[in-house]
C-alpha cells in the first residue's frame, strides 16, 4: 500500500504586509479572547462576502496562529533525551499560553492542546533536531563566556566523516598492531581464519540488528544504551547500558596498557623503572612498570578529558591519520618483500630461538687477529668467556644459524605457518625444520635467553584475547546526534566499516603467515630481532613508522575511551533507572561529567593492574559480547512480535540473522574464557533485579512489554477454552476497600490478609468505588488509584488496581463484581471487611449495600470472605507463635473453609498456628461417626488438623433470645417510620409490588432451568424451617415455657426468633470453644430471600459474631474447590 501526503500550501491572501515579507519569521502573539463567538473572523464575514470557493478566510494580519517550537531540553523524566512523543503529539508544555484564534477549525478548538493542528505537527516535526549533549554543545558553553548564546547548528556530518571514519578508528587498533602476528603465528593460518571469521560474522550480524533499530526511528544521543534500553525495558536497558560501560572502561585500560607496552618494549626501553636481574624475573618487571606507568597515564589522560574534551575530538582525526598510515605501511611492506626482503636475521639454537639482546654476532667463537674468542653468546651459556669453560650441554651440542625473520612474500613460508603451535607456559620458540640434538635441563633453561610462551595458549584462550579487535563498531551510533541524516548513516557507514576492517584482518592474516616465518610471529615481544615491534619488522619505509603510529593510536583510543565512558555513565544516572547511581548524573556547569569521569578513571585503574593485555582483553571482551548479544536479542523481539511502532527503514534485516548473531555472541562469550562469561551474566542479571525491585518506573514502549502482552494474551485465550480443575482452583481475590475523604485506605490490614492469603501467586484485583460521575472525578479516582499502589507496595500486595467511579456505591460494586479481571483471568473470591458502624449509620445504604454484595456473589457463583475487625488482623511482619486456627464448618460450601487455613499456613505469620476443625452435629447425629469420617476425610485430603465435633441439642428459646428478636424487631420498625416520608412509602409499595411480580417470574424460571442451577447443601434456615414444618400445628407452643411469657412476644416474627435461636447457641459454643484462637474461620449464613427482613439478618450475624476478635467469614461460591484426588 501506498501512502500519499498531500501538502496544500497556504494563500498569502490572509498575510498582512509585514508577513508577506518575511513569510517565515511570524511571531506567534497570544490569541485576544473571543467572549465566546466564533472568532474575530466573524465579524468580517458580515463585512465582507467571503469568495465562494476559498478554503481560507481572510484573518486578522495581527492574529496570527502561534507556531509551535521544539526545544530539545532534558525532560522532567531525568533521562537526558526527549520523550518519545515529545515533539509530536502531547507536547503541551511550549502550548499553554497560546490558544487557537481562527474560524474554520473552531470545532477543535477546546481539544487543540492534546490535538494540535497538522500544520502545528508539522512544524514541530521540521525544527526537532537531537544533537547530543555532547562535547561540542559544551565547547560552545566554554566559548561563549557570558555572551549571547550561538544558535545551535544542525548537524552536518555525513556518512563518511561521522560514521565510517570513526568506527574505522575504534575497529582498528592495539591488537592489529601488538598481537595479531602473535596470533597467526600460534594458532596458524587456518584458525586465525577462523578466529577472525567468527568475530567479524559476530559483528557484521550485530550491525545488521543495530541498523535496524537504529533506522526504527529517531535515535537520540547515548547510542547503543538508549537502542537497547528503548527496545527491551529499562531492566535490560539498565543492566547491558552498565555491561557497555564497564567493556568501554576496560577497553580505557586495555588501551592504556598497548600504549605503556609500545614505550616500554619498542620504543624507550631504558625508561624502565623496575629492571629484572634474573631472566625469570622479566614478567614481573614488566608487570609492574606497566602499574607504574599506566597509572601515571592514566592520570594524565583523565586531566586532559577533564580540562576539556574538545582537544580529544580536534585529535582525533590526527589518531585516525596514524592508524591509517600505519596499516598502509604495511601494505607497501609487504608488496617491497616479494622483490626486496627487509634484513632481521634470527639466531636459532638449534631449532630454539634466542632473544637478541646481549649479542650482536649469532656465533659461538669468532676469529680476530688469529686468535679465536669466544662470543657475548657463549659467555650467556657458558661458566665464562674462556675456550675450555664448562658450558650447557644443549648449547654444546648444537649450532647456531641465522633464519631470515622476513623472507618475503614468494617465499613459500605460508606452508609452514597453516597449522597451528600450542603450547603451555615457558614452553621455548622452536622451528621444527632444524634439527635439534638433545641435552637439555627444563631446570636450567628457564635461566637462558630463549624464546618462550609467557602465557599457556589454546584456541579459545585467542578468541577471547582477538574479540577486542573488532569491538567499537558501535562508534557511529553514538554519534547520531551529528548526523544530518543518521537513518542513512549509520546502516551504510558501520556495514563499510565492518567489511573494510573484516577485509584488511583476513588479509593481514594471510600477507602474516606469507611474509614471516613462524618462529618470528610467535615471538611476542621482538625479542629475537633485537626488540623490534614484530609487525613493524614488515612494514615499508621504517619499523618506525608502525611503532609511532600504533602509540598515538593507542593514546586516542584511550583519549576516546575515558571520554564516551563517562558521557555512558551520566546518560544512564540521567535516566534515574539506577537509583544509587543519582550522584554520577551530575557534572560541571557546562555538563562535563565529573563524578562519572573519577568512577570511570577509578574503574580504569583496576585494568591496569592487572597489568597484562592479554587478561584485560577476555574481560572488556564479555562486557562488549553481553552488549551485542541484547542487541540482537531486541532486534529478533521486536521482529518477531511485529510490532505496529517497529517499521525500519533498512530493509536488509530478518529475524533469524538476529538470533544466529546472538548465538554467536553467547558461543564466543563462553569459548573465550566461561567463567568471565558467567561473571559477566551474573553481574548483569544483579543489576536487572536490582533495578526491577529498587529503579524507577519507566515505560519506553520496549520490546518485552510487547512480548509479555504477546504471552498474555496467548494464556488468556487458552485459560478462556475450559474453567480450571479442582486440582488447579486458588482463590483469585477481588478485595473491595474502603478509603477515607481524602482517598487513603481506611484498612490497609485487608491487603496484608490477601497477601498472607496469596503469597503472591493467581490474581489478585484491589477494588473501589467513587461516588460521582467521572468527568468531575477523574483526579480523585488517579489520587485513590495512586493511594491503593502504595498501599499495596507497603504490604506487598501484588496484583492491580480497578477504581470505579459510579453514581451510587450499589451499582460500582456491582459493576466490579461482574466486570473485573480479563477473559479466564477473573476473579472467584470476593474479600471485604465488615461494616463496623453499619448500626450507627444514619444512612441505611451502608449495610444495605453489604447484603447486595452477598447476594450478587451467590448469584455470580463466587466465594465471599468478610473480615471482621480487620485491624486487628496481623502485618506481614508479624509472626504468630504458637496458636491454632479455627475453622467451624457448619454446612459444606465446597471446601473452601479448609482451603483458606491452608494457604495460610504456608505463609511466615501463620506457619505456627495449627489448624483445628469443628464441626457441629444435631441430636439425631452421631458424633463418634462423624468424628472418625471426617478425621478420614482430612487425611484423604492430606491435611493436618485436630477434629473435634460439637454437639447442639434442641434446646428451649431462651427468655435472652427473645428480648434480643423484640429489641430488634422494634429498632428495625423505628428506623422505618424515621427514614420513610410520604413519597418514599409510595415508592416502597411499588417497590413490594414489583418485587413480589419478579418473585413469581423467578420461581417460573427456575422451574424451568432444572438442572443447570446450581445447587447448595443444607444451610441452617433450610434444615431448621424443614423441622418446623414437619412438627406439629402445635409444636412452637411446646417448646415454650408458658409461665413466662411476656405478652409483647407473641406478635414476634417465630422465623426470626429461630434465627436468633441459631444464632445465640453457635455463638455460645464458638466463643466457649475458640475465644482464644488467632483466626476463627466461620461459614456465612446468606441473606433471607425476603429483603424486608435485611436488617434483622446484620442484627443476626452481629450476635453470631459476638465475643470474637478475628473473625474471617466464608461463603462458598457453589463449586467443589477442593479434592481428594491426586
Amino acid at each position: 500500500m501506498v501512502e500519499r501526503f498531500v501538502v496544500v500550501p497556504v494563500d498569502t491572501v490572509g498575510m498582512g504586509p509585514r508577513e508577506r515579507e518575511h513569510p517565515g519569521t511570524t511571531e506567534a502573539h497570544p490569541a485576544p479572547d473571543t467572549g465566546g463567538s466564533v472568532g474575530s473572523g466573524a465579524g468580517t464575514a458580515e463585512e465582507k462576502e467571503p469568495l465562494e470557493d476559498s478554503v481560507f478566510e481572510p484573518q486578522d494580519p495581527e492574529a496570527a496562529v502561534p507556531i509551535l517550537q521544539y526545544n530539545r531540553e532534558p525532560n522532567k523524566y531525568g533521562d537526558g533525551v526527549p520523550k518519545e512523543n515529545s515533539p509530536f503529539i502531547n507536547n503541551t508544555e511550549h502550548d499553554k499560553n497560546n490558544s487557537y484564534d481562527g474560524t474554520n477549525m473552531a470545532l477543535f478548538e477546546e481539544e487543540m492542546d492534546s490535538h494540535p493542528m497538522v500544520s502545528s505537527l508539522l512544524n514541530k516535526l521540521a525544527n526537532y533536531t537531537n544533537l547530543t549533549q555532547g562535547a561540542h554543545e559544551h565547547e560552545e558553553a566554554d566559548e561563549e563566556e557570558g555572551s549571547k548564546k550561538k544558535a545551535v547548528k544542525s548537524p552536518q556530518m555525513g556518512t563518511f566523516m561521522g560514521v565510517y571514519l570513526p568506527c574505522l578508528q575504534n575497529i582498528l587498533g592495539v591488537i592489529l598492531f601488538l598481537r595479531l602476528t602473535w596470533i597467526v603465528g600460534t594458532a596458524g593460518i587456518l584458525e586465525s581464519l577462523g578466529i577472525v571469521g567468527l568475530c567479524c560474522t559476530c559483528t557484521m550480524l550485530t550491525a545488521i540488528s543495530m541498523s535496524a533499530i537504529a533506522t526504527n526511528g529517531v535515535v537520540p544521543a547515548g547510542g547503543s544504551y538508549y537502542m537497547i534500553s528503548r527496545s527491551l525495558g529499562p531492566e535490560f536497558g539498565g543492566a547491558v547500558g552498565l555491561c557497555f560501560y564497564l567493556g568501554t572502561t576496560f577497553a580505557g585500560a586495555m588501551y592504556i596498557l598497548g600504549t605503556i607496552e609500545i614505550l616500554l618494549t619498542y620504543i624507550v626501553p631504558q625508561a624502565a623503572i623496575f629492571k629484572a636481574e634474573r631472566k625469570e624475573e622479566e614478567v614481573d618487571a614488566l608487570f609492574n612498570n606497566m602499574r607504574v606507568y599506566g597509572t601515571c597515564c592514566l592520570i594524565l589522560m583523565a586531566i586532559v578529558v577533564f580540562v576539556g574534551v574538545k582537544y580529544v575530538n580536534k585529535l582525533a582525526l590526527v589518531f585516525l591519520a596514524c592508524v591509517i598510515l600505519s596499516i598502509l605501511a604495511i601494505y607497501a611492506g609487504v608488496i617491497k618483500s616479494i622483490f626486496e626482503p627487509p634484513d632481521f636475521p634470527v639466531c636459532m639454537l638449534g631449532n630454539r630461538t634466542l632473544q637478541n639482546h646481549g649479542f650482536d654476532k649469532c656465533l659461538k667463537t669468532e676469529v680476530i687477529d688469529n686468535l679465536t674468542v669466544t662470543t657475548k653468546l657463549w659467555s650467556a651459556f657458558c661458566d665464562g668467556p674462556e675456550l675450555n669453560a664448562t658450558c650447557n650441554e644443549y648449547f654444546a651440542n648444537n649450532n647456531l644459524t641465522l633464519v631470515q625473520g622476513i623472507p618475503g612474500l614468494t617465499s613459500g613460508v605460508i606452508s609452514e605457518n597453516m597449522w597451528s603451535e600450542y603450547g603451555p607456559l615457558g614452553m621455548m620458540v622452536e622451528n621444527k625444520k632444524l634439527s635439534s640434538f638433545g641435552g637439555s635441563d627444563p631446570t636450567k633453561d628457564i635461566y637462558l635467553p630463549y624464546i618462550v610462551n609467557d602465557i599457556t595458549t589454546f584456541f579459545t584462550l585467542l578468541v577471547g584475547i582477538y574479540f577486542p579487535s573488532v569491538t567499537g563498531i558501535m562508534a557511529g551510533s553514538n554519534r547520531s546526534g551529528d548526523l544530518r541524516d543518521a537513518q542513512k548513516s549509520i546502516p551504510v557507514g558501520t556495514i563499510l566499516a565492518i567489511a573494510t576492517t573484516s577485509f584488511i584482518y583476513i588479509s593481514s592474516v594471510i600477507l602474516f603467515g606469507a611474509c614471516i616465518e613462524g618462529v618470528l610471529l610467535r615471538d611476542k615481544f621482538g625479542d629475537s630481532v633485537k626488540g623490534n615491534l614484530v609487525i613493524g619488522t614488515l612494514s615499508w619505509p621504517s619499523p618506525w613508522v608502525i611503532v609511532i603510529g600504533s602509540f598515538f593510536s593507542c593514546c586516542g583510543a584511550g583519549l576516546q575511551s575515558l571520554t564516551g565512558a563517562p558521557r555512558l555513565l551520566q546518560a544512564i544516572a540521567r535516566d534515574g533507572i539506577v537509583p544509587f547511581l543519582q550522584v554520577f548524573g551530575h557534572g560541571k556547569a557546562n555538563g562535563e561529567p565529573t563524578w562519572a569521569l573519577l568512577l570511570t578513571a577509578g574503574i580504569c585503574e583496576i585494568g591496569i593492574l592487572i597489568a597484562s593485555l592479554d587478561a584485560v582483553a577476555p574481560i572488556l571482551s564479555m562486557f562488549f559480547l553481553m552488549c551485542y548479544l541484547f542487541v540482537n536479542l531486541a532486534c529478533a523481539v521486536q521482529t518477531l512480535l511485529r510490532t505496529p511502532n517497529w517499521r525500519p527503514r533498512f530493509k536488509y534485516y530478518h529475524w533469524t540473522l538476529s538470533f544466529l548473531g546472538m548465538s554467536l555472541c553467547l558461543a564466543i562469550m563462553f569459548i573465550s574464557s566461561w567463567y568471565y562469561a558467567i561473571v559477566a551474566m551474573v553481574i548483569a542479571g544483579c543489576i536487572y533485579k536490582y533495578i526491577e525491585y529498587r529503579g524507577a518506573e519507566k515505560e519506553w514502549g520496549d520490546g518485552i512489554r510487547g512480548l509479555s502482552l504477546n504471552a498474555a494474551r496467548y494464556a488468556l485465550i487458552r485459560l478462556e477454552d475450559a474453567p480450571p480443575h479442582t486440582k488447579n482452583w486458588r482463590p483469585q481475590v477481588l478485595v473491595l476497600l474502603n478509603l477515607d475523604s481524602d482517598q487513603g485506605v481506611k484498612h490497609p490490614r485487608l491487603l496484608s490478609l490477601t497477601t498472607q492469603l496469596k503469597a503472591g501467586k493467581g490474581l489478585t484485583i484491589v477494588g473501589n468505588v467513587l461516588q460521582g460521575t467521572y468527568l468531575i472525578k477523574e483526579a480523585e479516582a488517579k489520587k485513590a488509584e495512586q493511594n491503593i499502589k502504595s498501599a499495596m507496595s507497603a504490604e506487598r500486595t501484588k496484583g492491580f488496581c480497578h477504581v470505579v467511579v459510579s453514581s451510587n456505591l450499589r451499582d460500582g460494586v456491582s459493576h466490579l463484581i461482574q466486570s473485573a479481571g480479563l477473559g479466564g483471568m477473573k476473579h472467584n473470591t470476593v474479600l471485604m471487611s465488615w461494616p463496623g458502624t453499619w448500626r450507627q449509620a444514619s444512612d441505611p445504604l451502608s449495610w444495605k449495600n453489604f447484603i447486595e454484595t452477598v447476594r450478587e456473589t451467590t448469584a455470580a457463583h463466587q466465594a465471599l470472605l468478610v473480615a471482621k475487625n480487620v485491624d486487628s488482623f496481623p502485618t506481614n511482619q508479624d509472626r504468630l507463635g504458637e496458636g491454632t486456627i479455627d475453622v467451624w464448618w457448619v454446612v459444606h460450601d465446597g471446601g473452601l473453609l479448609m482451603l483458606l487455613p491452608f494457604l495460610l499456613r504456608q505463609h511466615k505469620v501463620w506457619r505456627k498456628c495449627k489448624m483445628r476443625i469443628f464441626t457441629v452435629a444435631q441430636m439425631d447425629d452421631n458424633s463418634i461417626q462423624m468424628k472418625k469420617d471426617l478425621q478420614m476425610f482430612l487425611y484423604h485430603l492430606r491435611l493436618d488438623a485436630e477434629v473435634e465435633v460439637v454437639e447442639m441439642h434442641d434446646n428451649d428459646i431462651s427468655a435472652f433470645t427473645y428480648e434480643k428478636t423484640l429489641v430488634m424487631e422494634q429498632r428495625s420498625q423505628m428506623l422505618k417510620q424515621m427514614h420513610l416520608s410520604r413519597t418514599e412509602r409510595e415508592r416502597e409499595a411499588q417497590l413490594i409490588h414489583d418485587k413480589n411480580t419478579a418473585s413469581h417470574v423467578a420461581l417460573n424460571d427456575k422451574a424451568e432451568a432444572g438442572p443447570e442451577q446450581v445447587h447448595m447443601t443444607w444451610t441452617k434456615e433450610k434444615l431448621f424451617s424443614e423441622r418446623n414444618r414437619n412438627r406439629e400445628p402445635n409444636a412452637n407452643v411446646a417448646v415454650r415455657d408458658l409461665f413466662n411469657m411476656k405478652p409483647e412476644w407473641e406478635s414476634l416474627n417465630q422465623s426470626n426468633v429461630r434465627r436468633m435461636h441459631t444464632a445465640v447457641k453457635l455463638n455460645e459454643v464458638v466463643v466457649n470453644k475458640s475465644q482464644g484462637a488467632h483466626l476463627v474461620l466461620l461459614n456465612m449464613p446468606g441473606p433471607p430471600k425476603n429483603r424486608g427482613g435485611d436488617e434483622n439478618y446484620m442484627e443476626f450475624l452481629e450476635v453470631l459474631l459476638e465475643g470474637l476478635n478475628r473473625v474471617l467469614l466464608v461463603r462458598g461460591g457453589g463449586r467443589e474447590v477442593i479434592t481428594i484426588y491426586s
